[in-house]
Order: structure tokens, then sequence, then C-alpha cells
């Protein structure tokens, strides 16, 4: 079994893979949906964005209402602008117990959103990661963060399925 950013999936071929085993399995929700993506999004301030993703992580089923506030909590003590246009909202330590489920969403701006003086985010990423999985989708964002090629167009695409898609290639080790 292989366990991705997306969820967990049984590789055809192996031996744990059979009809039978197939059956019994529990669907695991995956972590990024394609209703989880918005592409055009108008400029707003930084905690409208914020607050934004964290409404669209409390829509998905992964936190609780209060987790919202824990994310503009996080950004008063750490700004979560990670540099090539991306920032990363999400919450403090303290919350984890609002978090459901591992989950991300992917608000494009592109005209940007202000996270500092320099700072401008086009991708703003609002995370909720359950347990320790927040630093494999920290992980596989800095792949993504990497390919400055894709990253440009993902923040004039008007596609949303081109975002997921990137997100998807990459992390199952395809190009995007």
């Amino acid at each position: 079994m292989t366990f991705g950013l997306f969820g967990k999936k049984e590789e055809k071929g192996s031996p744990q893979h059979t009809p039978e085993t197939a059956a019994n399995e529990t669907a695991v929700e995956p972590v990024l949906r394609l209703a989880d993506i918005r592409v055009g999004c108008q400029p707003v301030e930084k905690d409208e964005a914020i607050r934004a993703a964290g409404r669209m992580l409390v829509d998905a089923g992964c936190v609780r209402e209060a987790y919202i506030e824990a994310m503009l909590e996080r950004e008063k003590v750490l700004n979560t602008y990670i540099g090539e246009g991306v920032a990363i909202p999400h919450g403090v330590g303290t919350a984890r117990d609002q978090i459901l489920r591992s989950g991300i969403c992917i608000m494009q701006y592109p005209e940007g959103v202000v996270f500092g003086e320099g700072k401008l985010a086009r991708l703003v990423v609002g995370i909720a990661g359950k347990g320790g999985e927040h630093m494999d989708i920290l992980a596989n964002l800095a792949e993504i963060i990497m390919d400055k090629s894709l990253l440009g167009s993902l923040f004039s695409t008007g596609n949303p399925e081109d975002i997921y898609e990137a997100f998807v290639g990459k992390l199952q080790g395809e190009s995007a």
C-alpha cells in the first residue's frame, strides 16, 4: 500500500490488493478534492483570505469551526507566507483537537494577497494535518513550489482541474 497526499491507494499488482480485500476496505477521504480548489479569487486582505481557506476546510469536513481562529492566531505569531507566491495558513499546535481529518484547500488569487511587505501570495493553501500527516503535506507542496514553470501556470490558470492535476501528478511522480 502506498500513502500519498491524496489518500491511500492499493497498488493493483500487489499481493495485498485482491477483490476480497478491496471489498472490505474503508474508503479513505482524499486530502485534496477538486471541490476544494478555487481559481480567480478577487484580491482581499490577508485575514479574509485565511478565513476563506478555513471556511473551505470546515465545509470539507476537515476541521471544526474553531480551527479558523487558530489559523488567524498562527498568522499573528508566524507569517505563513513560504515564498515563491505561496502561503500556507494553518492552525497553531494547540488547535490539533479541532482537526477531524487531514485536508488542504487551494485558493488562487491571480492578483495576489499581501502577506507582508514584499510577500504577495497567489496561491493560498489552507492546511489541516491530523497527527504527523501535515509534514507529508508540506513536503509534497515543496515539490510543486520548486517547479517554477508549473507554479507560474498555476497562478494564472482559469481551470481548477489544472491545479488539481498538477498536485496529483507531482504526488504520483508524473509530470503535469
